[in-house]
């Protein structure tokens, strides 16, 4: 054993050394279709107007703490009440962490429905909580027994619950929803990274004491930026800002932002014909032999095969890169999941996906 190695088996945490970071793999010259972007860019004539808003930034300053511009035009375009207040993180990512960190304690669990967003676990690897998933029915809707039962046993200091759900892209029954909401003693965050997807809107749920609301810029157009948005109760936000480090939505990333969102017609067009090609999609998948797929509130859509890893591997070899599923989870055997792209991305997916099949 090296002294580098004694080192870290003394000082790292035996959680943190038995997890793996998160693997994002090379993409380059690839149809890119497993990380549920936004396979649209900006008409040349915005992108030139916003290089020339980004002339004005001050990179020799700090950004303005608080993003005062950038909340301000979020709650025009999310229809966002006053007596809600808003935080702001670099990516969802650090919005889970800054939540985990604020309620971490001794004996005390961070609970989830699964299959779900794999970082709700690692994040409470992360802070030192425990974790509990959930297994999700055979439908993918929450396990309702099976939920109350989880929250009674473990007290869950956090829950989350993601509508539209990723891996699976359904919404959750409304009526296990509130029960688990009203069940739970802890905060239940619901994650709602892909609303722009779906007709559902989760913010009259900040009517209870213990719910905030997440969504994120990422999934209409602006992953580059990594700006998470966390919605509720001041007095929760005032909590959960003591933790968020200092200026950390940078000035570029603010910049941005202001000019998205004052542009956010372009996002809601492309995001309306996502969901227009996620539909002609779901037909195409639908209608092929020995491949089940269920029906989406995302820009994704989740499909099960014979010899998905196989598959897989065939359509990267074709130039096709989707999303492998296959051992994230029991309920995802076989399973691939196909970020909704532009027609032309699709038809080659699709091409690539039937030739898979076939070999």
């Amino acid at each position: 054993m090296t002294d580098t190695t004694a080192l870290i088996e003394r000082w790292v945490r035996p959680e943190i050394r038995a997890i793996d970071a998160y693997h994002v793999p090379p993409a380059d010259g690839m149809v890119k279709l497993d990380a549920m972007e936004n396979p649209y860019s900006w008409p040349p004539e915005m992108v030139a107007d916003w290089q020339q808003r980004l002339e004005g930034a001050a990179l020799n300053r700090y950004p303005d703490a608080t993003a005062v511009k950038v909340k301000e035009g979020l709650r025009k375009v999310m229809g966002i009440a006053d007596e809600h207040d808003i935080l702001l993180g670099n990516g969802s990512d650090e919005i889970i962490q800054l939540l985990a960190m604020a309620v971490a304690g001794s004996g005390r669990t961070l609970l989830a429905p699964e299959p779900g967003f794999v970082m709700y676990r690692m994040i409470a690897s992360f802070v030192g909580m425990g974790y509990c998933g959930v297994p999700l029915d055979e439908n993918f809707d929450l396990d309702l027994p099976a939920m109350l039962a989880a929250i009674e046993r473990t007290q869950p200091a956090l829950v989350f619950l993601a509508m539209p759900n990723n891996p699976t892209g359904n919404l959750f029954s409304a009526d296990k929803v509130e029960a688990v909401i009203k069940a739970c003693p802890g905060l239940v965050v619901i994650d709602e990274a892909y609303t722009a997807f779906t007709d559902a809107d989760h913010l009259p749920s900040l009517q209870h004491p213990n719910v905030l609301v997440m969504r994120t810029l990422s999934k209409v157009g602006l992953a580059g930026l990594r700006l998470g948005i966390l919605i509720g109760a001041p007095a929760w936000l005032h909590e959960l800002d003591k933790l968020r480090l200092p200026y950390n939505i940078n000035v570029l990333t603010q910049v941005s932002a202001e000019f998205a969102l004052d542009h956010f017609a372009v996002l809601t067009d492309q995001t309306q014909t996502i969901r227009r090609e996620r539909e002609a999609l779901f037909s195409a998948l639908a209608a092929m032999d020995g491949v089940t797929c269920w029906p989406s509130e995302a820009n994704f859509i989740l499909l099960r095969c014979a010899a998905a890893r196989e598959v897989h591997a065939t359509m990267k070899a074709a130039g096709v890169l989707v999303k492998c599923l296959d051992g994230a989870h029991p309920a995802l055997a076989d399973c691939l999941r196909f970020t909704v792209g532009t027609p032309d991305e699709n038809a080659r997916m699709l091409d690539a996906f039937k030739a898979a099949l076939a070999a």
